[in-house]
């Protein structure tokens, strides 16, 4: 007999909101289908890789910032809040005095795996999901584990309609922006 799944938020978007303003800085929360999760702190590859990533946004795209771990509200209604890697977006455009900004304005956002039990779940599945619902066009995920990085574009009703991978030493651009990735240099950054 199969069980029932239970759909209900483990709690409001606001009680979250109370909750991270609280926790200890070593804790990095998300509320993602409406389940809070437990965002793994980065180590010093996974730093790596986001300064490799971002000198080469602003060295093709002066006009962008690329956001470290920035703080957006996601899924439907903007009930989700994600700790996101990076966002791409025009310079200053996350300037603001809320935590949880708006992704309307985000041009790319970025994932990199860790070396977690959750990252399947939360960087292929859940992120992927939770980006394309807020409209951003781009979902970069830099997937350590399988040395391939994948893009996600066109988002459409919840999905991204296309995914493309490139495995690390690949050369490709990001659609609509630009910007050249050669990702040899990634190689450096995997266990």
């Amino acid at each position: 007999m199969a069980t029932a799944v239970d759909h209900r938020p483990q709690m409001s978007t606001e009680d979250f909101e109370e909750l991270t303003a609280h926790a200890p800085e070593t804790v990095t929360l998300e509320f993602l289908g409406g389940k809070i999760g437990v965002k793994a702190v980065p180590d010093g590859y996974h730093n790596a890789i986001m300064l490799w990533l971002l000198r080469r946004c602003i060295q093709a795209r002066p006009d962008l910032d690329l956001w470290i771990e920035q703080s957006l509200q996601v899924e439907g209604y903007r009930k989700g809040r994600a700790r996101v890697d990076g966002v791409l977006a025009p310079v200053d455009h996350y300037a603001v005095p809320e935590e949880w900004a708006s992704p309307e304005g985000a041009l790319m956002a970025v994932e990199v795996t860790s070396y977690d039990a959750d990252t399947n779940r939360r960087d292929r599945v859940e992120k992927p999901a939770a980006y394309a619902e807020a409209g951003i066009p781009l979902y970069l995920l830099i997937d350590r584990d399988s040395c391939e990085s994948v893009v996600y574009s066109e988002p459409e009703g919840g999905k991204y309609r296309t995914i493309h991978s490139y495995p690390f030493g690949a050369d490709f651009s990001l659609p609509g922006l630009g910007i050249a990735l050669a990702t040899e240099d990634l190689k450096r950054y995997v266990r």
